[in-house]
Order: structure tokens, then C-alpha cells, then sequence
């Protein structure tokens, strides 16, 4: 009777460790990213952003940006490249600017015309994905699951965009322009649902700036 008390207490054991797993570990791609837009209002973090260009039949990365990112949902967001050079597009959930510190120029637009169908709108938009985009799971890559997804609308500047994701996480992003570009972006460093201030995402004109209203 002892022996068949330990089997039961270690079958008990394995079975509340099988159901307490994170259910990413078997999520498709989709299903991850659903979750995460559910689950995630706001989120930190570092990015590394490469334009990579086919040479010979190769591809071959032509220029590298990082930075950070900050967002919040609906439409609110600081992207912020540090190098090589500094630019901001930060968003207020109803305008666009967009801040070059070496010209020290700032352009302004209505962030409904600026976000729509592109890849900021699945990142940073109210969450209805599938208002705007068809998802598609393509499969498992280097231990991440990827997804696709295509906009909806024919006015879209970009003709593929593919998320991976791991660990409930999106870790990476490919983005194709109708002109054959293609950006990859890695993110890092990842913080979901950090405390926000709640001007955080106010966009000061810095002194001196030129305006420039689009």
C-alpha cells in the first residue's frame, strides 16, 4: 500500500505539473500573438533594426538602427532610434510626430492616416487585428513560431509582414515594401505592462524646432 501511495502522489505531481505548463509551449503563432495583444496594454523595450537588400542573389544587410520602444494601446507609442542617428516617432493616440534632432524638425500628422494597415497599427493599434489584417500561422523557425500577416486593404505600403514569437513574446518582425525592401527588426528586453505616467506620451516641440504640419 506504501508503494502504491507514492505512485499516486508522484502521478498527482506530474499531472498538476503538466496542467500548470505555460500554454505558449504549444500555442501556434497566432494563437501567441492573440494572447499577448489580450494580455499586454503597454510594454518596454530595446530593438534592433536591420534593411537588408538582395546582392547577387544574397541577401546582405545594408544598414543597421537600434533603439528603445515604448507603447500603449490604443495608438499611443515612443519609437525611439539612437543610432547611428537620433529620430522619434512618438504618438499621443490621436497625432503623429515625428522628431529628426539633427535637422531639428518636427513633422505632425493625424495618426489615423499614418497607422491604418501597417505593421505600427498590430503593434501599437486597439487590438481588433483582425479588423485591419488576415493572420496566418508559417510555421517554426530557430525555435521561434512565425506568423503572417496581410493587410486588407490594397493601400498598404508594405506587401509581407511576419511576426515571430516565443515564450507568448513577439521577438521579431520582417517587413517587405512593394519596392522588394525588406526591414527586420529584433526585440529585445521586452517589459509588459510597465507603470506609465500619465502624460507620458505628451510630445513637447523642442525649442528651436521647425513645425511642420502634413
Amino acid at each position: 500500500m506504501k508503494i502504491v501511495s507514492q505512485n499516486n502522489r508522484f502521478f498527482a505531481t506530474a499531472v498538476a505539473c503538466v496542467l500548470a505548463w505555460p500554454l505558449w509551449v504549444q500555442a501556434s503563432a497566432v494563437e501567441q500573438f492573440k494572447a499577448f495583444v489580450a494580455n499586454t496594454k503597454s510594454a518596454r523595450g530595446d530593438f534592433i533594426q536591420q534593411q537588408v537588400k538582395l546582392v547577387d542573389g544574397s541577401p546582405k544587410v545594408s544598414k543597421t538602427f537600434s533603439g528603445t520602444f515604448l507603447f500603449a494601446r490604443p495608438g499611443k507609442f515612443i519609437w525611439t532610434y539612437a543610432k547611428p542617428y537620433e529620430q522619434v516617432l512618438q504618438a499621443d493616440g490621436d497625432k503623429l510626430f515625428i522628431y529628426d534632432k539633427d535637422l531639428n524638425q518636427v513633422s505632425i500628422r493625424k495618426l489615423a492616416n499614418a497607422l491604418g494597415s501597417s505593421p505600427a497599427a498590430i503593434l501599437f493599434g486597439s487590438g481588433d487585428l483582425e479588423q485591419n489584417f488576415v493572420l496566418k500561422d508559417v510555421g517554426s523557425k530557430q525555435g521561434v513560431e512565425w506568423l503572417e500577416a496581410s493587410a486588407k486593404s490594397k493601400d498598404t505600403q508594405f506587401d509581407h509582414i511576419g511576426i515571430g514569437l516565443k515564450d507568448g513574446l513577439p521577438v521579431a518582425l520582417e517587413l517587405r515594401d512593394s519596392f522588394g525592401q525588406t526591414s527586420v527588426l529584433t526585440l529585445k528586453n521586452m517589459e509588459k505592462n510597465p507603470a506609465l505616467k500619465p502624460d507620458q506620451f505628451k510630445f513637447v516641440v523642442p525649442s528651436g524646432a521647425d513645425v511642420f504640419q502634413q
